[in-house]
């Protein structure tokens, strides 16, 4: 198992810092700091395309048409999708403006023709005195190069010529992640779809251990991005214990990752195991003393783990061995990382499982505005999000009864009964909650599904459908008939 290639660029933190830039919800103070960060990354990487993208008095998607130079004239434009999607919204109002200096930007791009050239020279002497891995080698810096300067179509380009040559299942997989990651970037949504379906058939022909367990972080994290939350949970929380691929996200983002995902799509009883009780998630956002016993093995990730409706969910009754967490994901990269308050995430998951509804929507509330809100992944699915999980404290609480009281659950989950229902009536409108409100008794009734009664409606409507289609083709066999006498 070689270490993975081409792994250095693109910074995808620095996606975070322009996303910020533009982040109606992010603080003054935050996006001054975004705003450093965008500028020292371009001058360190020499980053003239991606200068060039974002600040460009009449092309760039930050600046406003002429904003960024005075002798530029005024021009309506229209952002790209691919780069406007860097952003948080497509008509930016800047607090902090990148603004657009012309030396710098041709002083860079000089700086990139002269690398090129280099690079150039450097293959064209390996193609006469050297062999073919000197060549790719050779290519593998320009594309890197592409790929460090933001130019996202050279990139790709580059990378792909790289693996049209070369025929190591190892650096092939290693080529299509980078140009996943740049498309997690750019945040091209459909090139990340269909790279990753690439990388899923190469990783399925042979792939090593280490670049599976990546590839399965790389499709949890776009999952996410696309509301995909039931297929990305599994992958995401089967990453936390063997997560390496720091030039994606950082732990604790993935553990945050994992927890939004799982919250709103697991079950009862796989919630309990994976999340509420995963020492891995423990070890992040627990008290001191959940993390204590997490790192040392106290505390198990197995199911049954203090639940009793767990015993449904298997026929074994042998008690889970406790499994420490591994304590290389938590090294290495940790101390770069920026500390995170996980206190929202922590009562959200706790409130939830323990049926606190008031704490749950409080905590669903400050995990918007601390996590949803400030992250590029997140953003644009934040008011769907609330939403759902809204919808999953109904219905947890709904399940247990046949009819509740309407005034004592707005008392629940701490909000007026006139909030609660407008709020259900979405819900019981799109079938989502099967129940009934009656504003007059002042009460809210369930509809369990019999299942019994389901089955047969089913089978009479599916039958009557098989007659209608019997008799459609008897008539038309009569008429050939006819015709052929």
């Amino acid at each position: 198992m070689g270490d993975p290639q081409f792994a250095q660029y693109p910074d995808l933190q620095l996606a975070q810092s322009v996303f910020q830039l533009t982040n109606p919800a992010a603080s003054k103070s935050a996006k001054q700091s975004s705003l450093k960060t965008v500028q020292e990354a371009v001058h360190e990487n020499k980053m003239a395309p991606l200068y060039r993208y974002l600040a460009h008095p009449t092309e760039g998607v930050l600046n406003a048409s002429g904003e960024g130079s005075a002798d530029q004239p005024p021009t309506q434009r229209r952002p790209s999708a691919s780069m406007a999607s860097m952003l948080a919204t497509r008509n930016p109002l800047l607090h902090a403006p990148l603004s657009w200096d012309e030396k710098l930007y041709e002083s860079l791009k000089a700086e990139n023709e002269k690398e090129l050239e280099a690079i150039q020279k450097e293959e064209d002497e390996a193609a006469e005195k050297a062999g073919e891995t000197e060549v790719q080698a050779a290519r593998g810096k320009r594309a890197e190069l592409y790929n460090r300067i933001g130019d996202k179509d050279k990139a790709i380009a580059s990378y792909e010529a790289m693996f049209e040559k070369t025929g190591i299942l190892g650096t092939k997989i290693d080529l299509v992640l980078a140009i996943i990651r740049v498309a997690l970037f750019f945040g091209d949504k459909v090139l990340a779809k269909k790279t990753i379906e690439r990388a899923t058939a190469l990783v399925e022909s042979g792939g090593d251990w280490d670049r599976r367990n990546r590839l399965k972080a790389y499709t949890g994290l776009h999952l996410l991005t696309v509301r995909s939350h039931a297929q990305a949970a599994p992958l995401l929380l089967d990453s936390l214990s063997t997560f390496t691929s720091y030039e994606l996200c950082s732990y604790s983002n993935l553990v945050v990752y994992a927890i939004l995902a799982g919250s709103s799509s697991l079950k009862r009883v796989d919630f309990k195991s994976k999340v509420v009780d995963a020492p891995e998630i423990k070890a992040i956002v627990g008290s001191a003393e959940e993390k204590l016993s997490a790192i040392t093995g106290q505390t198990s990730a197995g199911p049954a783990a203090g639940d009793e409706e767990m015993a449904d969910a298997s026929g074994s009754t042998a008690t889970p061995i406790p499994t420490a967490v591994n304590l290389t994901t938590l090294g290495g990269q940790q101390d770069k990382e920026v500390a995170v308050d996980f206190s929202p995430l922590s009562k959200l998951v706790k409130s939830l499982y323990e049926g606190n509804y008031k704490n749950f929507f409080t905590a669903l509330a400050e995990v918007e505005t601390s996590f949803l809100s400030q992250d590029r992944y997140l953003f644009e699915h934040r008011g769907w999000y609330v939403r759902e999980m809204r919808l999953r404290g109904y219905q947890q609480l709904l399940q247990s009864y046949r009819v509740v009281g309407l005034q004592s659950m707005a008392n629940d989950f701490g909000v007026t009964v006139d909030f609660l229902d407008k709020d259900l009536a979405k819900f019981i409108a799109a079938d989502r909650i099967p129940c009934t409100i009656d504003r007059v008794k002042g009460i809210i009734e369930t509809n369990r599904p019999d299942d019994k009664n389901k089955q047969y409606a089913d089978v009479v409507k599916q039958g009557d459908q098989l007659i209608t289609k019997l008799q459609k083709y008897g008539q038309a066999v009569r008429l050939r008939g006819s015709e052929r006498g």
